[in-house]
């Protein structure tokens, strides 16, 4: 395929096996986020809260992998996300959809660039912008130039030290501290992290598990992965990938533990830095700062060409038509004006990943099931279908002074779901009445 094909810059040259597949969307979800939740949810809701964590983008993954071979059937020459919705919506929903999208879009790289500002800054003794700029514009040329083949070739390499890492630290500490100790050094100083039955903590996995199907659903890059796996494949891929990324978050979970079982921290993200500190041999140390960057990079890259293309495609297409040379162009510049935007923000900002995480969580939830009647139906649909997400959003946030905001985001996916099945109700019994009179 010509490389200045803009098919090329989008899909790559060919269509992805099972077991590559999975290594792109291993790569894609590995996230920085990943890495400073997993010590978040450990020490606020305990091991319980870390195997819920792991939970949720295993659940989401294999969710939409149920529904991945369908998506493959129906829209068999489609290239994004943006391509679907602008068949099945009106153009007001389409709007407000791809607004909706670029939003959630910039809100996801935000969220990862901040987790890299944060690792970085922890492991290098460098100012937070300069390590920012180094790490945006290295996802600039592999994202933003190199387009989905530079993904393609990075992403093997990126997983397999991202695996090494999560596989060999642990063994070497547990050979080192031992189990029992680390039990029971964790039961003397933190024993609320060995506490099940948390009431918060069930709340937390539920809107964990409703965030992360909410993520899948409506991320350009996984689908974009979606429409270059081999068909016959797609579903399973993502079952797969679903299982392997719970092990990740199950393998800091045990990293941190045994950092904690000895008594005390600073906070909670020096826990990574304690760790640095603890493994002894320069060659883990290495494998450690490499597996965080491969993590930072391949999903923040992703997100980047994913977003680019979005705009580009799906936003710039649609109101003037672009040659291959011009979508190239403009996909250059805007890659570079979003990185420069997050190197801004970033080195401004003072939130904690996790309170992004759950900042559009009222939105994940209610778009989960528009989002499948949009997938799953035959035929084009108003505009109201789109906006019930809006409504759920809204009737979840209104709730925040009587609820928290856990069940608040509970709330926004139930008010989404019944307005749906309303909504088709609706549209049945008005069909059948409409075909009643005609006949």
């Amino acid at each position: 395929m010509n490389k200045e094909n803009y098919q090329y810059y989008i899909s790559g040259a060919f269509k992805l096996g099972a077991g590559f597949g999975i290594v792109s969307l291993l790569s894609r979800w590995v996230t920085g986020n990943t890495i400073l939740s997993s010590p978040e949810t450990l020490i606020k809701y305990g091991l319980t809260g870390g195997i819920g964590y792991s939970l949720m983008g295993a659940i989401a993954l294999m969710l939409f992998g149920i529904t991945a071979k369908k998506i493959r059937e129906r829209y068999p020459d489609h290239q994004t996300l943006g391509d679907v919705l602008q068949e099945k919506l009106h153009p007001g929903g389409y709007i407000y959809m791809i607004s909706l999208l670029l939003l959630l879009s910039i809100h996801s790289l935000f969220v990862q660039a901040m987790g890299a500002g944060i690792l970085i800054h922890m492991i290098f003794p460098i100012p937070i912008y300069a390590g920012m700029f180094l790490f945006l514009f290295f996802c600039f040329l592999i994202g933003g130039v190199g387009g989905m083949q530079s993904l393609h070739k990075l992403s093997g390499v990126n997983i397999t030290l991202i695996f090494s890492a999560v596989i060999i630290i642990p063994v070497y500490f547990f050979m080192q501290e031992g189990v029992y100790p680390v039990y029971d050094g964790i039961k003397l100083f933190h024993p609320y992290i060995l506490y099940v039955k948390n009431t918060e903590t069930i709340y937390f996995v539920l809107t964990a598990v409703l965030i992360g199907l909410g993520q899948v659903i409506i991320d350009r890059a996984t689908w974009q992965r979606a429409f270059i796996i081999q068909k016959e494949k797609v579903r399973m891929t993502f079952i797969l990938s679903g299982l392997i990324w719970a092990t990740i978050p199950l393998a800091l979970s045990s990293l941190l533990m045994i950092i904690i079982f000895g008594g005390s921290y600073d906070t909670i993200y020096s826990l990574l830095f304690e760790l640095v500190e603890r493994i002894q041999s320069t060659l883990l140390i290495v494998l450690f700062v490499l597996f965080c960057f491969s993590a930072l990079s391949s999903a923040t890259s992703a997100e980047l060409h994913a977003t680019t293309t979005l705009i580009v495609k799906n936003m710039l297409g649609r109101f003037r038509h672009l040659k291959d040379k011009e979508k190239l162009q403009y996909s250059y510049w805007i890659a570079g004006i979003i990185s420069l935007f997050l190197l801004i923000s970033v080195s401004l900002s003072e939130r904690q990943p996790i309170e992004l995480l759950f900042y559009f969580g009222n939105i994940y939830a209610a778009i989960i099931t528009p989002m499948l009647y949009i997938i799953l139906s035959k035929k084009r649909l108003a505009t109201f279908v789109p906006l019930i997400s809006l409504l759920g959003a809204a009737g979840g946030l209104a709730m925040l002074p009587i609820l928290n905001s856990l069940l608040s985001i509970v709330v926004s996916f139930a008010i989404s779901f019944v307005l749906c099945v309303l909504y088709f109700l609706f549209e049945s019994i008005f069909s059948k009445y409409k075909v009643t009179n005609l006949s």
